[in-house]
């Protein structure tokens, strides 16, 4: 009996941490990459996902505010920038300095529809179904990202001259919603050009969306939508992607490869939860500030 309570009552502190203290531990993850021409000057990207902004989240809203301060060259926003119906101008506020800087978005599926209340044990079994109600007024977030110069890249593409470097960008809807256009990549790859580096940004990191990127040319992609894991294990790491990734990809950089070449892979575990799981555990909520340099 002792040892039951004694187990009993380390799950609730552990709960306790997970959801008090671990949760709002917001934390700069910094990499770099040699992928650049040799004499290229250094890019500093600035990645943020899965933000899932709550109106009320004052602690997160104001560390993201501070964001700009890394003086990043180019922010890749990889989507579920929201967590509730009404928190479109909160998230435009928190994200107005970083708007200044060159950047780039897709959309999650959060961008779109309202979160609704989910058993978490489904996740454990395959990766969670699309099934929405409520839609979000997402225009008003996509047009304002525009107007500041963002490029929407949800199923389209584009170029950016980043500190030197030409970079094309190839992008999709949120593949996890079934709203990623595949189809459409060899049009966006040709329209493209010659650019010194591709990148593919992407919500969800699904095997074919590395895949399909890699064979039109990118050899860097971004994504988010795993959380990391979101309840992690010691020595075991993430439970679950929530897509088809293996576990051991969930987050940060691993390579790829894709016919004969190597893509890169960037997950970042983002910043929130849904507000009906408000947890984290042994993964602590991150953007990753990724160095991009010259090969040696």
């Amino acid at each position: 009996m002792f040892y039951l309570l004694a187990l009993l009552a380390f799950a609730v502190l552990l709960t306790l941490w997970g959801v008090l203290v671990e949760r709002n531990r917001f934390t700069v993850v910094r990499e770099e990459l040699a992928i650049l021409a040799k004499g290229s000057k250094p890019i500093r990207i600035l990645h943020i996902s899965d933000l899932h902004l709550a109106p009320w989240q004052k602690r997160k809203l104001a560390w993201i505010g501070k964001l700009y301060e890394l003086k990043p060259d180019l922010v890749v926003n990889t989507g579920d920038n929201l967590g509730h119906r009404d928190a479109i101008r909160a998230t435009l506020t928190a994200l107005a300095e970083l708007m200044k800087r060159p950047g780039v978005f897709v959309n999650g599926s959060n961008d779109y529809h309202s979160p609704e209340l989910r058993n978490p044990l489904t996740y454990l079994n395959k990766p969670s179904t699309p099934s929405h109600k409520e839609l979000i007024d997402t225009a008003k977030l996509t047009d304002a990202f525009e107007a500041n110069g963002w490029k929407n890249l949800n199923n389209r593409s584009s170029t950016l001259n980043v500190a030197g470097n030409r970079i094309g960008f190839l992008g999709l809807d949120d593949p996890h919603d079934k709203l990623a256009d595949f189809e459409y990549l060899p049009s966006q790859k040709a329209e493209l050009g010659s650019q010194d580096l591709i990148i593919g940004v992407a919500h969800a990191p699904y095997l074919r969306v590395i895949r399909e990127f890699g064979n039109n040319g990118a050899e860097l992609v971004f994504a988010g939508h795993t959380h990391g894991g979101q309840i992690c294990l010691p020595n075991f790491g993430a439970i679950i992607t929530n897509c088809d990734l293996p576990r051991k990809f969930a987050k940060g950089l691993s390579e790829h490869r894709v016919g004969s070449k190597a893509v890169w892979l960037n997950v970042c575990a983002g910043l929130g939860t849904s507000i009906f799981a408000p947890i984290r555990l042994f993964c602590n909520p991150e953007v990753r500030l990724l160095t991009l340099i010259a090969k040696s």
